[in-house]
């Protein structure tokens, strides 16, 4: 199973919910017949749409505000075997070493969402934030390979 976000509230009286979530697929997961599970639960997805930075969902069988309560506030997954994505996903990157042309950087332990882009953390001698872009992500494979301009890494 893999965490794509969190069931934060109810929204109205006909079983629509809100889920806060910053997986790169949105797009691919968050369809009607889609599965995603809460609670060890396979819930079917009937509809969708985006209102504000939630995504708004109501799932099959479930045409009740008070038959939904029960999944507020807990993490919601897919099973990454049933899509097929376009690019790697994050979570798949965490551990693999980073290079800058030839010279190794760091190891990426992290990425971070700030709503405009994806920056990738990298841990090294220090800890850099690269901006996760194809100006500067020329290849990712058992590595991760950069071309950055002159400032991103320091050489002390």
């Amino acid at each position: 199973m893999l965490y794509i976000g969190e069931l934060v509230n109810t929204h109205g009286i006909k079983g629509e919910v809100r889920i806060i979530s910053f997986f790169k697929y949105k797009n691919i997961i968050f369809k009607p017949n889609n599965y995603l599970y809460i609670n060890n639960e396979k819930l079917k997805i009937k509809t969708y749409r985006k209102h504000k930075n939630y995504d708004m969902v109501t799932f099959e069988n479930y045409d009740n505000i008070n038959d939904i309560l029960k999944f507020k506030g807990n993490k919601v997954y897919i099973n990454k075997d049933e899509f097929k994505f376009p690019g790697p996903l994050n979570e798949d990157l965490f551990g693999k070493k980073v290079y800058d042309k030839d010279k190794y950087i760091g190891t990426l332990i992290n990425i971070i969402n700030n709503n405009g882009q994806e920056i990738l953390v990298i841990k090294g001698n220090k800890e850099y934030l690269i901006p996760y872009v194809d100006e500067f992500v020329k290849n990712i494979g058992s590595t991760i390979q950069l071309d950055l301009i002159k400032g991103f890494i320091d050489e002390d």
